[in-house]
C-alpha cells in the first residue's frame, strides 16, 4: 500500500470556515484513501498564510517527525510561505506542494524550488507558476477539482432567483454585485449570498450599509455559510449563479452550479473561463470584466429581460453538465503526481 503524508491547514474541517481549498483538500484525502493509499493527515493550526512563530515551529516539528523518503503533499497555503522549513528537508523527503493560488513572490519561488513535484489545481494556475518561476514544466502537474453529480434544477421561467456562493470578502466582489443590483431595482429579483461572514468583518459591515443605502434589505440576503442539505436547497432554488470575483484560480462553485444545469454569470478572471467551459463553442453562461458594476448590471439586465437568452443558456448548461469531470479524475491526476515523486 503506497503511503502519503498530507499537511493541511488546521481549519480544514471547520463548518464555519468553508472554502474551495479546504473542500478540495478533503476530497483529495478521501479519494486517495479510497484508491488504496495510506493517507496520514497532519493538520497544522494557524493563521496561514501568515503563521505565528509558534505555528511555524509546529510545522517544523511535523516535518522533522516524518520518515526519510516519505511522500509529503503540502497544501500551498502552508508550503508557499515556509521555504526554509521545506528546504531543510528537501533532500530526505519527497515534497509535493499543492498550489491553489500563486503568490508571485520570492518566498514562494524559494519554497517551490525544492519541490520534487508540484500540483496546480487549474491550468491557469500552472501557467502562472511556469510564467513566474524557473520551474521545469514536466514537474508541474494539473489536477483540477471534480464535481459531484446533482439533480437538474429546471429554474423558474422568469429567472429572478439569483445566487452567489462565496465567502463575503473583498476579493469575491460582493460590493460590485450590490452596486450592480442597485441599477436593477426596477426589475423583480432576489439575491441570496451564501458564505462565511467573519473573514473580513469591516467589509461585511460596509456591504450591509450599501445594501441599506440602496433600500435592498428585503431583496438581498446574506445567509452565512451553508452546507449539506441547506446548501443543496439554495442551489435548487436558484435560476442563475452570479460569481463577481476579482480573482479566482478555478471557481468550484461554477462547476457545482453547472452540475445542476444552472447557468453562470461570472467575471473573466483567472481560471473562471476554464471552469465555465464551452459546449460546441457556446458558453453555459456569461463572462464580464471584473470590478465593473455597469457591465455586471448590463449582463443581469439581459438575463432578466430576455427569455430566449435564458432558455439558450439553460440548454447549454445542461449539455455542459454531462461533460464535467468527477472527483475520481482529480484523484487519478494527484496519484500520477505522487507516483512520479515516489520514483524520483
Amino acid at each position: 500500500m503506497p503511503s502519503v503524508h498530507v499537511i493541511l491547514p488546521g481549519d480544514i474541517d471547520d463548518p464555519a470556515a468553508p472554502s474551495g481549498g479546504n473542500g478540495y483538500d478533503r476530497r483529495v484525502c478521501t479519494g486517495l484513501a479510497a484508491a488504496g493509499w495510506s493517507v496520514r493527515e497532519h493538520a497544522v493550526p494557524g493563521a496561514w498564510p501568515a503563521p505565528s512563530p509558534a505555528e511555524h515551529a509546529r510545522l517544523a516539528e511535523i516535518l522533522i517527525g516524518l520518515p526519510d523518503g516519505a511522500v509529503v503533499l503540502v497544501d500551498g497555503l502552508i508550503a508557499s510561505v515556509v521555504p526554509d522549513a521545506l528546504a531543510a528537508h528537501a533532500r530526505r523527503l519527497r515534497l509535493v506542494p499543492l498550489v491553489h493560488l500563486p503568490r508571485d513572490d520570492d518566498t514562494e519561488a524559494r519554497a517551490l524550488a525544492g519541490a520534487t513535484v508540484i500540483v496546480a489545481t487549474s491550468t491557469w494556475t500552472r501557467d502562472q507558476l511556469l510564467r513566474r518561476y524557473a520551474l521545469p514544466p514536466s514537474r508541474v502537474h494539473v489536477a483540477a477539482p471534480g464535481v459531484d453529480p446533482a439533480p437538474v434544477v429546471a429554474g423558474a421561467p422568469a429567472g429572478t432567483a439569483l445566487l452567489c456562493v462565496a465567502a463575503v470578502a473583498a476579493h469575491k466582489g460582493h460590493d460590485v454585485l450590490v452596486e450592480a443590483m442597485a441599477e436593477l431595482a426596477d426589475r423583480p429579483w432576489t439575491l441570496t449570498c451564501v458564505g462565511p461572514l467573519h473573514r473580513e468583518p469591516d467589509f461585511v459591515d460596509r456591504l450591509r450599509e450599501r445594501i441599506t443605502a440602496h433600500r435592498l434589505d428585503d431583496r438581498i440576503r446574506l445567509t452565512g455559510p451553508l452546507g449539506g442539505d441547506r446548501l443543496a436547497a439554495a442551489y435548487a432554488a436558484a435560476d442563475l449563479l452570479v460569481h463577481p470575483s476579482r480573482g479566482e484560480t478555478y471557481g468550484m462553485v461554477v462547476t457545482e452550479a453547472l452540475a445542476r444545469g444552472i447557468p453562470v454569470l461570472a467575471t473573466a478572471v483567472g481560471g473562471l473561463p476554464d471552469a465555465l467551459g464551452h459546449v460546441a463553442g457556446e458558453r453555459p453562461g456569461v463572462l464580464v470584466p471584473p470590478e465593473q458594476p455597469a457591465a455586471l448590471a448590463d449582463a443581469l439586465r439581459r438575463w432578466l429581460d430576455d427569455a430566449t437568452l435564458r432558455e439558450r443558456l439553460r440548454r447549454t448548461a445542461a449539455r455542459r453538465r454531462a461533460a464535467l469531470d468527477d472527483w475520481t479524475s482529480t484523484t487519478t491526476r494527484i496519484t500520477t503526481a505522487l507516483e512520479e515523486a515516489m520514483a524520483s
